[in-house]
């Protein structure tokens, strides 16, 4: 099958001063999707090579135009004012949005191409026209998704987790008790509950963008760090929080920190009001309060290193499994089936 795929986004390392969770897991599922066959051609603009200089050596094909494809797959974008709301051409402006347009319009209305939008920070309305569209699908990274969508996770590639190491991980040197990397946007009431208090006690760092963080002077904010850096604060800290925006949370749609954490051996403590929360992580790194998590830290202090922690390690990667990149392809693909098969004539039609 020939998929248009069309994100804002990067495949590669990218530029640091981009917010894009997608880097962690956009890629593994691309080149998964090309292992087992099918061609891709990206539908936006190639900002690997436009922002970051990188070609990514010559390995994806990029359209600006309108190609014949058998179906369309979306990350889903959404008005951001000033951004992308403002005329082609104005400061600042990015044209993720007219051009998602100018694909929805051509494929899925006039052309009924099958198509599959994946709501990946559950912007697109309940009550949305896309939802009720015959020729099109939507996915959603959540355990509980909306009424009529599917479930695609966060892929996290098998390799890794078929060769990581949880004993190797728990001796490594954790001179940093706490810290997260991820930015602000809608994070402010789990920060305050959870992090801030933790950080009052311990060593920690937060990288990421937060604009506001006047709250919480006593925070060591680092700012957004390169992507490629995630995996090395992370291999030095002994422990992270799983903030996630309600919206989030309500549903039991876990972002990609958590494989980004776990996989460097950072144990992530949970907060237990997330649905599903024990299909993320044991017991022992679930917390209620900020006083809970200065609890769980201290305890994992004293374990640090031991068979203990390294057993804990092995529980979280263990729980990895719901985002094994090979299932969620599996997802795909059947998802891709019913929109091509709903976009085909009806049998028996005039």
């Amino acid at each position: 099958m020939k998929i248009g795929y069309s994100f804002w986004g990067f495949l590669g390392n990218g530029v640091t001063d981009t917010p894009d969770g997608g880097r962690s897991h956009r890629r593994p599922l691309i080149d998964a999707l090309l292992r087992r066959g099918h061609e891709i051609v990206f539908l936006q603009a190639d900002r690997d090579r436009l922002e970051a200089g990188d070609d990514l050596g010559g390995a994806y094909t990029f359209d600006a135009g309108l190609p014949e494809i058998d179906a369309l797959f979306l990350e889903w974008r959404w008005p951001i004012e000033g951004r992308n709301t403002t005329a082609c051409g104005t400061q600042g402006h990015t044209c993720d949005l007219h051009r998602q347009a100018e694909l929805l319009r051509h494929y899925s209305v006039r052309r009924r191409t099958p198509t599959v939008i994946w709501d990946k920070d559950r912007q697109l309305r309940e009550d949305s026209i896309w939802r009720r569209i015959r020729n099109v699908e939507v996915c959603e990274a959540a355990l509980a998704p909306t009424a009529g969508a599917h479930r695609l996770l966060f892929p996290v590639a098998d390799a890794l987790l078929d060769d990581a190491d949880p004993f190797a991980l728990a001796s490594e040197d954790r001179r940093t008790p706490l810290g997260y990397v991820g930015n602000q946007y809608d994070r402010d009431d789990a920060f305050d509950r959870f992090f801030a208090p933790a950080a009052a006690r311990f060593e920690h760092q937060v990288g990421g963008k937060w604009t506001n963080t006047a709250p919480w002077p006593h925070v060591t904010f680092l700012g957004r760090i390169p992507f490629n850096a995630v995996s090395r604060l992370y291999s030095t800290t002994l422990a992270t929080i799983l903030l996630l925006p309600e919206r989030y949370a309500a549903v039991g749609q876990m972002t990609q920190r958590i494989f980004e954490a776990v996989l460097a051996g950072c144990l992530p403590l949970a907060p237990a009001s997330i649905r599903h929360v024990e299909r993320f992580v044991p017991e022992d790194l679930m917390v209620r309060s900020g006083d809970q998590v200065i609890q769980r830290i201290e305890a994992l202090q004293k374990i640090a290193g031991s068979h203990q922690h390294a057993e804990l390690i092995s529980e979280c990667i263990g729980r990895l499994e719901l985002f094994r990149l090979s299932h969620q392809v599996d997802a795909l693909e059947t998802v891709l089936e019913v929109a091509t098969a709903a976009a085909s004539p009806r049998q028996g039609a005039a």
